[in-house]
């Protein structure tokens, strides 16, 4: 117990030298009490399915976590919709999500892309979900199966398809409706036998329905209980069935896990206005359910999800990776607004964070077009093919600046997930008033015993909260309170980051420190830890029970038997090195930039930590390294490949270049202008704007965009770059379009290998005049200047911008 008075001991030792030395030290300090028990561990409530593997390998769950082989385990778990995407490129995606720190990919299984036309079923190409399964094992990536039969996911209908919608009621226990739902279950459980968990393979879950809070006859928790018995009797015996827990849904405790949400705004929403701050920012320490998460249908009574806290483990599935596009609300998010949700919501107990969408896509195109619309009494106006959401990984699989902010939180609770899980969280002495206190910190502490971690997250989307200044965290914890750090920092509006306090480093520990922990690992037998320090706020380390600290540039200083580390320089050589229980160990303290744009890879039994300004993901020999416009690339690994690399701390840097392409022009020229565009219709479920009716398109401008013969030559992929204001615009080839993209600011981009065949051609670009009048949400930094007539439908630029590749192999 003592290490614990210790943190406490060296600051009030320091903070007396600088009071005797005339310092000023006005300070606020934030205090948790985080002494209360965790709730006991609950088990055999919740009725899973096998969660044994041949190899012996499990997967648990109790009233608090998750566990994988017998330990606390705490995935991440991310949303890529295989026949949302080219079949030809589903391993390279799959890749580039386990490089970011995915650990379970999910997927809707959406009825009407496999069964459009009544017992004409497709499971090949594009939606052969039984390779799609398969190269997740090849990539070591589990895989939930979001099974519907209704789905939502901007589908047309729900993707329940239309023969079903047109002949019987949905979502209930009609006899009819569950004859054609138990047909799919078995034809999707045929795609996926043998590749279930209890079967060596990657389906450990499966999610029933969606946002089902339906109550009438032959609904409510009995037609989930009724799904669950289909689905079992179909072949899914897997360790977790899960449902979605916002927005009042219903389900019959014990046999479902509610997994919850949020996202950064809501563009499902009528308001063409900045929404207030959303719940999204703030650490909850009561109910699990975020705000408005855009359910299809209303509610007539309480939802289940609350109730079931004590027999529940927080888990996420629906975080929003980005937003969808919808016609009334344009949003443009921030990496921030996304990585801001991690601290925030981990924070606040959850132990599984799943994004939606985590990799964006495309729309397939049938016998009618499959997006959701209000023209079939949709909520919402989606476009017809494009579904990018702003994804971590875009609909052509663009590795984005926002997986760069999550990655290293993913990599923090795969590293240290088995302590953080079992952790519950408590709320600090003094909470925000509301959602709309911009003043008051928001911060919270998750302990189990004398161990802890502190959430903090002064980022809220279109809203600045201040600067916290001089200020200390008390934590009291069982043991006694700890302290940190030793002289009052002021932390800068907009941070958001994880703080260890009395963290097991294998014999000693970090009693607490100012820096994020990342990841860790282990080169030629020396354990090392790898933390982030946090920009403006000087990097502090305690550790107890280690000996022998070596921190070259840097201060060390023993009290109380406490080595306090101050004025550590962040970057690939800060490295703090001890002894804990007679080994040698290392803390390396990096810059947030390298921290973002650190990969951990592993071949052939080895860590490998690649950091690199470039995207990269693992290849069968090595990795690829991808960079958009330059031609150089620069990395640097622990530990070092050799072959001429430079030392750079404890790291080899790299530096190598392909073959620059010239410019590419874009010929572009004029094929009609826009005529007046009709008012925009005002109706549908929300009363709010409509896209424009199909005939009312004839009124958009028309361009011919013409790119070089050679364009993908020598390059990854080539993309071109449309800076356009208008509403609506549209890519064709021929008369077929081939992409459309709501007008919200930034350039279109579209990447052009996927058109290799249709770009021998001219393509044209079509936009819909935008008018001033529009009931439509743009944001104001991206709000064009309307012309004198009153509407506008511009091509400012286009261009072609190249992405190159590198491959590195590794021995």
């Amino acid at each position: 117990m003592m290490r614990v008075h210790n943190g406490h001991l060296i600051g009030m030792a320091l903070a007396a030298t600088f009071l005797s030395s005339g310092v000023s030290l006005a300070e606020t300090v934030l205090s948790v009490d985080a002494t209360a028990p965790a709730p006991a561990l609950e088990t055999g409530y919740l009725r899973m399915g096998q969660g044994v593997s041949p190899a012996g390998g499990t997967i648990g769950i109790n009233n608090r976590y998750l566990t994988l082989n017998g330990k606390p385990w705490m995935p991440t778990m991310g949303e890529f919709h295989y026949t949302r995407f080219p079949a030809d490129g589903w391993e390279e995606q799959l890749a580039k999500m386990k490089a970011a720190g995915i650990d379970i990919v999910a997927t809707y299984i959406i009825w009407n892309h496999h069964e459009e036309v009544e017992g004409a079923f497709t499971w090949t190409g594009d939606r052969d979900l039984r390779r799609f399964a398969q190269l997740c094992a090849k990539h070591g990536l589990k895989l939930v199966v979001r099974i519907g039969p209704w789905s939502h996911a901007e589908v047309r209908y729900g993707g329940i398809p239309d023969w079903v919608v047109d002949a019987m009621p949905t979502r209930g226990n009609d006899p009819q409706y569950l004859s054609y739902v138990d047909r799919f279950y078995r034809q999707i459980a045929a795609q996926v036998s043998g590749l279930l968990w209890k079967d060596g393979g990657p389906v450990v879950g499966v999610q029933l329905e969606n946002e089902y809070n339906l109550t009438g006859p032959g609904q409510g928790r009995d037609h989930i209980a009724t799904l669950k018995r289909m689905a079992l009797a179909a072949g899914f015996d897997v360790p977790l069935y899960t449902v979605t827990g916002w927005d009042q849904t219903v389900y019959p405790s014990g046999e479902v896990v509610p997994v919850f949400g949020g996202y950064p705004d809501e563009p499902w929403k009528a308001s063409p206005e900045i929404l207030p701050p959303k719940e999204t920012y703030a650490f909850r320490f009561d109910s699990r359910v975020s705000g408005n998460l855009g359910a299809q249908t209303v509610a007539t009574r309480r939802g289940d999800a609350d109730p079931d806290i004590p027999h529940t483990p927080f888990l996420g599935a629906e975080y929003g990776g980005g937003v969808p596009a919808m016609y009334r609300r344009r949003a443009v998010i921030d990496p921030a607004d996304i990585s801001a949700m991690l601290p925030v919501q981990i924070g606040s107990g959850v132990n599984l964070f799943g994004y939606y969408m985590f990799h964006g896509g495309r729309n397939p195109v049938g016998r009618t077009t499959l997006e959701e619309n209000t023209g079939i009494h949709g909520h919402n106006d989606t476009p017809i093919i494009g579904y990018d959401f702003q994804a971590p990984i875009g609909q052509y699989g663009d590795m984005r600046p926002v997986l760069r902010k999550v990655r290293p939180f993913h990599l923090f609770t795969s590293a240290y997930g088995d302590q953080l899980a079992p952790m519950v969280p408590h709320a600090p002495s003094i909470l925000p008033k509301a959602l709309d206190d911009l003043s008051t910190p928001r911060w919270s502490v998750r302990s189990a015993g004398d161990a802890a971690f502190l959430f903090f997250s002064s980022h809220i989307r279109q809203y600045r909260m201040q600067p916290v200044t001089d200020v200390r965290f008390t934590i009291n914890l069982p043991g006694g309170p700890v302290s940190f750090p030793s002289v009052p920092v002021t932390i800068p509006a907009g941070s958001h980051f994880i703080w260890p306090v009395n963290m097991d480093l294998g014999g000693a520990r970090l009693a607490y420190a100012t820096a994020q922990p990342v990841t860790r690992v282990t080169v030629d037998g020396i354990e090392t830890h790898i933390l982030q320090a946090e920009p403006g706020v000087p990097v502090e380390l305690a550790l107890t029970g280690a000996t022998d600290v070596k921190a070259p540039g840097a201060t060390v200083a023993n009290r109380t038997g406490t080595t306090l580390v101050t004025g550590l320089r962040p970057g690939l050589g800060a490295a703090v090195t001890f002894t804990a229980a007679g080994t040698r160990k290392r803390l390396l303290i990096v810059t947030e930039v390298q921290a973002e744009s650190l990969v951990l890879l592993r071949r052939n039994g080895q860590d490998i930590a690649v950091v690199s300004d470039a995207d990269l993901f693992a290849t069968d020999t090595g990795f690829d390294l991808r960079s958009r416009g330059n031609p150089r690339f620069r990395y640097s690994t622990l530990p070092s490949l050799g072959r001429g690399g430079k030392t750079d701390g404890l790291f080899t840097t790299y530096e190598k270049a392909v073959t620059s392409k010239p410019d590419m022009p874009v010929t572009v020229e004029p094929v009609r202008a826009a005529q007046p565009a009709p008012a925009i219709r005002i109706g549908g479920p929300a009363k709010a704007a409509m896209q424009p009716a199909p005939e009312a398109y004839g009124k958009s401008a028309a361009w011919s965009i013409s790119v070089p013969a050679d364009a993908l030559a020598g390059v990854a992929d080539a993309w071109l770059e449309l800076d356009y204001q208008g509403d609506v615009g549209r890519l064709f080839s021929g008369v077929r379009m081939i992409d459309d993209h709501y007008f919200n600011g930034p350039a279109w981009r579209i990447g052009l290998k996927r058109f290799a065949a249709e770009i021998a051609q001219p393509l044209t670009l079509t936009i819909m005049p935008l008018r001033a009048d529009a009931p439509i949400y743009i944001q104001q930094e991206w709000k064009p200047a309307q012309a004198a007539d009153g509407q506008v439908a511009v091509l400012k630029s286009a261009r072609i911008v190249p992405e190159y590749a590198l491959s590195v192999a590794v021995p």
